[in-house]
């Protein structure tokens, strides 16, 4: 029986191109302006389609969406040429213009202000194996004679 090294079964998370090969993974956070609570579930829905949209236009796989009242959580997996500022503004900019429009009736209601979403947010790097890993990985590694 041959044995196979694990390096020849393709981790389906690599993404390659031409020059690279790579696997970003970054948890994304936003609140609505000054933590209001705005969104129901049909709300939540519209948003995630949304960002979706965005995400398909960035090449960037958005791997799950979930929110609350006041925030949503994004954890997607995304190429090195797309700078997350970028992202984050696009995502934010076009789900504001895209459900002011849409609820505008249940917004101007709640009284939210001329601002959908908090100028702030989250961007944490997120990676399959802990840092601890990682490290004890790159100790053991063979250096150059």
């Amino acid at each position: 029986m041959r044995r196979t090294s694990p390096r020849s079964e393709p981790d389906p998370d690599v993404r390659t191109g031409r020059h690279v090969a790579h696997d970003l993974h970054a948890h994304l956070a936003f609140v609505t302006t000054f933590r209001q609570d705005v969104f129901d579930d049909d709300m939540l829905m519209r948003c995630e389609v949304i960002m979706r949209e965005v995400c398909v236009g960035f090449e960037v796989e958005l791997r799950e969406f979930n929110g609350e009242t006041d925030h949503v959580n994004l954890p997607v997996h995304y190429p090195p040429e797309v700078a997350l500022s970028k992202l984050l503004n696009s995502l934010k900019g076009v789900s504001s213009r895209y459900l002011r429009a849409e609820y505008t009736g249940r917004l101007n209601r709640i009284g939210m202000g001329p601002v959908f979403w908090s100028r702030s947010y989250f961007a944490g790097s997120c990676v399959g194996a802990p840092l601890t890993v990682i490290r004890q990985y790159i100790e053991v590694q063979k250096q150059p004679a």
